[in-house]
């Protein structure tokens, strides 16, 4: 039973939160509730049984818990006014509108303009995303607790200016779209390399991040980012098989056989990619899609066109100059150039600084130390990437680098 409760937590929590959100008008109130109802299901469910519509029973059982809590306010008028339209809100409700699906329709809503971008975007992925605090806060390399106090912020802001919990209209769209982008292609990344727990994937987000960039194609088709979002993560998720092996440990991109990638995700993805470049309105998802289609039409890793790789990555920090753009930059002109190249981007002060914490600095710096035949330098990389990440499947990779370096040394140590 506690196995298919943390199922139904990872993958239900944050649909049932998103329509209590849109109810009760009130992030903590709704989180608080949900939070409830899991814990009312742990003793509920072990007595009756998992039921037949799990994420039906949370948002009812969510429901009543919220009810308790407005009975207990303080303020007898508050509390009653509050209950009252609570009532009136789940019995009636807003309707769809032009958005049917309630997680997508609930993270329009939370990435309201009058919140900074990054305000909007940690709040919505806290609340809707199915992300914890941590998992968000490495997402904005951030430590922990300075998201947690970002969020809270946004809340204290959205609750004293009086936001409101309104679906937008389809003429405001566009001024919150780069937001819903975002938290969407974060809902996947979070799946595509998980910064915790036993597996390098989470399906589960991996799979929502692939849902809502399809709908948000649904909803603006003429829409060229959207389109972009949607074929990158077609053709980062086409690679899914064959991004561990058979004791789910990563391989790299260069070391993955490429006859297990998903030929027809491929094909959708190049599909939608040329959508949008036909709209004639480039943007930076469009460039992040173009890089991977590249890597799509090489059939061994050595064909890789890396030099037109460094070029959209030129192009991509147009509109990212961000740490992470200038690490995979380097990563390809390292793959261009030879791994010098790349170390002494990497090694840039700023950008080093900047990513200290980020483990995939650290790996991807380990690799290229490798690569350039100084693997002590390498071997102290791998180390400080090991440290910076929670991941088991992670651990095990670096493990077996950190293994091949003290057999190569060995062996060359005995003249072999």
């Amino acid at each position: 039973m506690d196995d298919a409760l943390d199922v139904v937590y990872r993958t239900e929590r944050g649909r049932v939160l998103a329509r209590l959100i849109a109810v009760v008008k009130d992030f903590d109130l709704a989180e608080d509730a949900v939070q409830d109802a899991f814990v009312a299901a742990t003793t509920a469910w072990a007595a009756t049984g998992v039921p037949s519509n799990p994420a039906g029973w949370l948002v009812t059982t969510a429901r009543r818990k919220a009810v308790d809590r407005l009975r207990r306010a303080a303020s007898a008028e508050r509390r009653h006014r509050a209950w009252g339209e609570l009532a009136i809100a789940w019995d009636a409700g807003e309707g769809p509108g032009p958005i049917a699906d309630d997680r997508l329709r609930l993270i329009f809503t939370c990435c309201h303009p009058a919140l900074s971008l990054d305000a909007q975007v940690a709040l919505t992925l806290r609340s809707l995303g199915g992300l914890t605090t941590d998992e968000v806060a490495r997402a904005f390399l951030v430590p922990g607790a300075t998201l947690a106090q970002r969020i809270v912020r946004a809340k204290r802001k959205i609750r004293h200016a009086a936001i409101p919990y309104k679906v937008p209209s389809p003429d405001e769209f566009h001024e919150r779209l780069g937001a819903v982008l975002a938290v969407v292609y974060l809902i996947f990344n979070a799946g595509y390399l998980a910064s915790s727990g036993p597996e390098l994937v989470r399906v589960d987000l991996c799979d929502e991040g692939v849902r809502l960039a399809g709908l948000l194609v649904d909803l603006l088709p003429e829409e060229p980012e959207p389109l972009g979002l949607a074929a990158l993560v077609l053709f980062q998720d086409s690679r899914r098989t064959a991004r561990s092996d058979t004791w789910g440990r990563p391989v790299t991109l260069e070391e993955q056989d490429r006859g297990l990638w998903d030929a027809g995700q491929v094909a959708r993805g190049r599909e939608l990619l040329a959508r949008a470049q036909r709209l004639g309105r480039p943007g930076p998802y469009q460039v992040k899609a173009a890089i991977t289609a590249v890597h799509a039409a090489a059939d061994r890793a050595e064909r890789t066109d890396w030099a037109t790789i460094v070029q959209l990555y030129d192009r991509l920090l147009e509109w990212e100059p961000t740490p992470i753009v200038r690490l995979n930059r380097a990563v390809a002109v390292a793959m261009a150039e030879g791994p010098d190249r790349g170390l002494a981007l990497l090694d840039e002060p700023a950008l080093a600084a900047a990513l200290v914490d980020y483990h995939l600095f650290h790996s991807t710096r380990a690799d290229l130390l490798r690569r350039s035949g100084r693997p002590d330098e390498a071997a102290v990389a791998y180390r400080d990437a090991r440290r910076r990440t929670d991941n088991a499947a992670e651990h095990s990779f670096l493990d077996r680098r950190l293994r091949e370096l003290r057999d190569t040394t060995e062996i060359g140590a005995s003249g072999g």
